[in-house]
C-alpha cells in the first residue's frame, strides 16, 4: 500500500502544481517559493531544530500559545514553522516575523520529505490538528525524530475520505509518539483510523488559550466612539463564496428596523477581498474598507475587513458576531475568538470542523445556531433589539472560554517528557 501510495503521489503531482499555478490566478502569492515545496530551499544552516506544521491561518492562530511556549522553554532551540498556504505564511510572519525559520511543507514525496529533514534537522516534530502524510511520518520514524500530533481533530467527514487508505494510513499513524486529542470524539476517530490507543490522549483545545492581543478592547472600544457608540453593530467573521449574499441580504433585514446599523464583514480568503467589496457596492450599500479608510464612518453601511489577522478589535467592537464557513458546507471556523471577547456568536448548521467547541457554546448559553440563510437576518435583529440577552450570551460564551484553558501546559509537559527521553 506504502508503495501504491507512493507512485499515485508521483503521478499526482503534476495536478498539483497546475492547481498551484489556477490558484496563482486568484492570488499571486501560489506563484512563489516553488522551489520549497519540493524540497529545494536554504540549508538554515542548524540542528536540533523544534518544529511545527500548522497548514493555513486558522492551523496558525492554534499554534500561536503554543510556539510562544516552546520559545519560553527552548530558548535556544530553533524554531521551523512549515506551512502549505500563502495565508498561513503571512500569517506566520506577522506573529513572529525573523525569531522563527519558516518554509513550505514539501509534498509528500520521499526525495522531498527527505531533503527537507535533511535541512532543518528536527529533534521533535508537531503536526497541528489534521494533517497525516504517510512518507513524512515514515522519514521521522525511520530518522528517530519524535513525533506528536497535537490539538488534534478528525471530523467524520475527513474520516471518511482517509477510508480508501486505511492500510498506509494505519501503518503511518503508528509512527506517531502521541496523539494530543481535541476532545473524547476526535480520540475515537483517531483509534478507529488505526492509531495506537495507548498514544491517543484527550488534552483539549489550544485555541481556548490563545492570547487576545494587547489593545484589542481599548481598540474596540476606539472604533465605536467614531462610528457612534450607540449604533448596531453586527459582524460576519470568515464568509465563504455563497455566504455573503445571504449576509447582505440579512443586513437588508436588519436596516429595515435598524436604519443606521452597521454590518463588519470580514471575507475568509485574501484573493476574494476585492471581488466582495465590489459585490457589496453593485447592491447599493454605501462601503468602507480597512485597507482605504480605516474604520467606518457613521455613513457608511458595510465595512469590508479586506486585511488579515485583525479581527479581534472587530469582534470586540460587534454586538453579535457571525462565525462563516457555517451556512455553507466547509464545517464552520474558530468561535471562540468572539467568544473570548464575550460577543454572543450566531453560526450557521455546517459546523463539523468545530462541532466539539460548538457544542459546548451552544449548550452553555454562548451561542444560537442560525437554521437557514433566511433566518440569518431574523436571528441577527433578535440580537440587536435585546441587549440583555446579548449580555447573557456574551458572559456565557466568555465562561466556556475561560473553563477549557490549559491545554498548551499539559501538551508542553508531554512535549518535554519527549525531549527527556
Amino acid at each position: 500500500m506504502r508503495y501504491l501510495y507512493t507512485l499515485a503521489m508521483y503521478l499526482v503531482t503534476p495536478l498539483m502544481v497546475l492547481r498551484l499555478l489556477a490558484r496563482g490566478v486568484r492570488s499571486r502569492p501560489y506563484h512563489r517559493r516553488w522551489p520549497e515545496r519540493f524540497g529545494f530551499f536554504d540549508t538554515p544552516g542548524f540542528s536540533g531544530s523544534l518544529w511545527v506544521h500548522a497548514v493555513s491561518v486558522g492551523e496558525v492562530n492554534a499554534a500561536e500559545p503554543l510556539i510562544k511556549a516552546l520559545r519560553r522553554d527552548y530558548p535556544n532551540a530553533p524554531l521551523v514553522i512549515t506551512t502549505v498556504t500563502p495565508t498561513g505564511t503571512a500569517r506566520v510572519h506577522q506573529l513572529f516575523g525573523d525569531s522563527v525559520f519558516h518554509v513550505y511543507l514539501p509534498y509528500d514525496l520521499p526525495f522531498a520529505v527527505s531533503r527537507f529533514l535533511r535541512k532543518v534537522r528536527p529533534r521533535l516534530a508537531l503536526i497541528v490538528e489534521t494533517e497525516i502524510w504517510p512518507n513524512l511520518y515514515f522519514a521521522c520514524r525511520n530518522r528517530g525524530i519524535p513525533l506528536m500530533i497535537v490539538n488534534a481533530r478528525l471530523s467524520e467527514r475527513s474520516l471518511r475520505g482517509y477510508k480508501p487508505l486505511r492500510g498506509v494510513v494505519r501503518s503511518a499513524l503508528r509512527c506517531v509518539r502521541k496523539i494530543a486529542a481535541q476532545s473524547r470524539t476526535d480520540a475515537a476517530r483517531y483509534r478507529l483510523l488505526g492509531a495506537d490507543p495507548q498514544q491517543v490522549v484527550v488534552i483539549g483545545n489550544m485555541k481556548f488559550d490563545m492570547p487576545i492581543p494587547q489593545g484589542a478592547v481599548a481598540d474596540g472600544a476606539a472604533m465605536r466612539e467614531q462610528w457612534g457608540p450607540r449604533r448596531p453593530v453586527w459582524m460576519a467573521a470568515s464568509t465563504h463564496e455563497g455566504e455573503e449574499l445571504a449576509v447582505l441580504e440579512a443586513h437588508l433585514q436588519v436596516l429595515k428596523r435598524l436604519p443606521d446599523a452597521l454590518l463588519l464583514l470580514a471575507p475568509r480568503h485574501p484573493e476574494r477581498f476585492r471581488m466582495v467589496e465590489q459585490s457589496v457596492r453593485s447592491l447599493g450599500f454605501t462601503v468602507a474598507t480597512r485597507s482605504a479608510n480605516g474604520v467606518p464612518l457613521p455613513s457608511h453601511q458595510v465595512f469590508v475587513i479586506d486585511a488579515m489577522g485583525q479581527l479581534m478589535p472587530f469582534f470586540s467592537a460587534a454586538e453579535v458576531a457571525f462565525v462563516g464557513g457555517s451556512l455553507v458546507p466547509i464545517g464552520g471556523h474558530n468561535v471562540l475568538e468572539p467568544a473570548a471577547l464575550s460577543t454572543p456568536v450566531l453560526v450557521g448548521p455546517h459546523t463539523f470542523n468545530f462541532e466539539e467547541i460548538t457544542r459546548s457554546l451552544l449548550l452553555q448559553g454562548g451561542a444560537e445556531r442560525v437554521e437557514s440563510n433566511e433566518a440569518l437576518g431574523h436571528d441577527v435583529l433578535e440580537l440587536l433589539r435585546d441587549p440583555a440577552k446579548r449580555d447573557r450570551m456574551g458572559r456565557a460564551a466568555q465562561q466556556v472560554f475561560d473553563r477549557e484553558r490549559g491545554a498548551v501546559q499539559r501538551i508542553m509537559q508531554m512535549i518535554d517528557a519527549l525531549l527527556q527521553e
